[in-house]
């Protein structure tokens, strides 16, 4: 309705259609971040009221939130990705939120300030886990939440926050242990600069992945390796 109608906003955002809100999974958001996007917008069928029996819009909120906490273990501002409701007619509302999560984004700045080469890894570490957090989703994080509140605040509780650190939060920083490793052999010091945590947090990781058979210490160059 918004371009029918000839509405006006901001071109600085570029549309890309989908079906249905259900197909944007974190492997869409991160790839966008990976692509060079300052930000991610998603527009849904309000909840309750999706065309498909699958009701997908609840899946978009629900990955839209996980990323949220992802960005924030990153060090990213988790405001960059969002997520509105709205329906076919609701044009002005569409305008109105993609102008101010544009405005949004301009007072974070863009992201490439913050981009290098530990960011990027960060990103396709993500985007390597994504079939690992749907199973999360599934089975741990599953829930019968019909409001957008009630989501924001499930996701808010510490139960849940302490849930997503344990089983996802890890499980990524593993992976981009594992992608640091794939170029070259490292030490516990040099994983943990790479991925700013201390040694002896990395150390907790690098002998998880070694006890699993991916990973082990080269004794004469000091440092771990990939299992080949």
């Amino acid at each position: 309705m918004a371009g029918v109608s000839r509405l006006q906003y901001t071109n600085e955002i570029r549309l890309i259609r989908v079906m249905c809100t259900g197909k944007v999974d974190l492997s869409y958001i991160f790839r966008a971040f990976s692509n060079g996007m300052d930000g991610v917008f998603v527009g849904a069928c309000r909840l309750g009221e999706c065309n498909y029996i699958t009701h997908g819009n609840y899946s978009a909120l629900k990955n839209v939130l996980i990323a949220k906490q992802i960005l924030e273990h990153m060090g990213i501002e988790p405001e960059r990705v969002t997520i509105k409701f709205m329906n076919s007619s609701d044009g002005q509302k569409f305008v109105e939120y993609v102008n101010k999560f544009t405005e949004t984004i301009r007072r974070l700045g863009p992201l490439g300030e913050k981009r290098g080469k530990n960011l990027d890894k960060k990103f396709e570490a993500a985007q390597r886990i994504v079939p690992y957090v749907r199973l999360v989703e599934r089975e741990r994080l599953r829930t019968d939440l019909k409001t957008e509140e009630d989501h924001i605040k499930y996701f808010q509780r510490e139960d849940t926050k302490r849930l997503i650190r344990e089983l996802i939060v890890d499980r990524l920083i593993m992976s981009e242990i594992v992608g640091l490793l794939r170029e070259k052999i490292l030490s516990t010091n040099q994983i943990a600069d790479e991925v700013g945590l201390g040694s002896s947090e990395v150390a907790k990781y690098v002998n998880y992945l070694s006890r699993q058979g991916l990973i082990t210490y080269q004794e004469p160059v000091r440092g771990y390796t990939l299992v080949q």
